[in-house]
C-alpha cells in the first residue's frame, strides 16, 4: 500500500472543486460540451460574472478548457466551455501539472527505501497524477498498487454537501479518469465501490492489459 506522501505547495481543499457551485457547473459541462456562460447562468440561476469567474478558476485549475465558436452566419462568435477529459478537451494546465507530478514521484521512489513498484512506469506516473490531484482536493488517498484501488475514506465532501454525493461522486470520477487520461497511460476510471456508509470511497482503477 502507498499513502500519497507527496506534497504540491498548496494548503489542501485549495481545489477548485472545494466550492460546490464549480462542481454544479463542472458537472454541466461533463455532461454535455461547448456550453455558453449563457446556458450554465439559466441551469444554475448564477449571476453571468459569478460564472465566468467559477469558469475561469476551473480553466485555471486544468479541469474545464474553452474554445471560440466557428460562426457560418454574422455574429460575434461565443465561447463554448467543456470538461477536460485528456482525450478530446485537452488542457495545458492538466498536462503540465501532469508531469510535474511525475517527476516528484520518481524524485522519491529514488530517494525513499520501499518495495519494487508493481506497476510499469507510464502507470505509475499516471498514479503520480492522480495522487497530487486529490490531495489538493482535499483528500488523503491511499493507493493500492496489486488491487489497483484508489480510498478516499474518508470523504472530504460527504458531510458538509451530503445532500450533492451523487453530483460530487460523478464528477470526482470525470476528474479522475481526465487526470488519468492526460497523464497518458493504461490506467482507466473502472467505476466506484457501492457503501451504506457516505464516508466510505473506493474507487476501482482498470489497467489495460484486463480489458476485455
Amino acid at each position: 500500500m502507498n499513502n500519497s506522501g507527496m506534497t504540491t505547495g498548496r494548503p489542501a481543499g485549495y481545489s477548485a472543486i472545494s466550492n460546490y457551485s464549480r462542481v454544479e457547473i463542472l458537472h454541466l459541462v461533463q455532461e454535455r460540451s461547448d456550453r455558453t456562460v449563457a446556458e450554465l447562468v439559466s441551469a444554475t440561476d448564477l449571476h453571468p460574472n459569478t460564472v465566468r469567474e467559477h469558469l475561469q478558476r476551473l480553466i485555471d485549475d486544468g479541469y474545464v478548457v474553452s474554445a471560440t465558436e466557428h460562426r457560418t452566419t454574422r455574429g460575434r462568435p461565443r465561447v463554448l466551455y467543456s470538461a477536460t477529459d485528456g482525450v478530446t478537451a485537452c488542457s495545458p494546465v492538466q498536462h503540465r501539472k501532469a508531469r510535474a507530478a511525475a517527476q516528484r514521484g520518481d524524485v522519491m521512489r529514488r530517494v525513499l527505501p520501499g518495495d519494487a513498484p508493481k506497476l510499469d512506469t507510464a502507470a505509475l506516473h499516471q498514479i503520480d497524477a492522480l495522487v497530487e490531484d486529490l490531495v489538493d482536493a482535499g483528500f488523503d488517498p491511499l493507493v493500492d498498487e496489486s488491487e489497483l484501488t484508489v480510498e478516499l475514506t474518508p470523504c472530504a465532501h460527504a458531510s458538509s454537501q451530503a445532500e450533492h454525493r451523487e453530483v460530487l461522486c460523478s464528477v470526482h470520477l470525470g476528474i479522475m479518469q481526465s487526470v488519468l487520461s492526460s497523464a497518458g497511460g493504461p490506467l482507466s476510471v473502472d467505476g466506484m465501490r457501492s457503501s451504506c456508509d457516505p464516508r466510505e470511497c473506493i474507487v476501482q482503477l482498470l489497467h489495460a492489459s484486463q480489458r476485455p
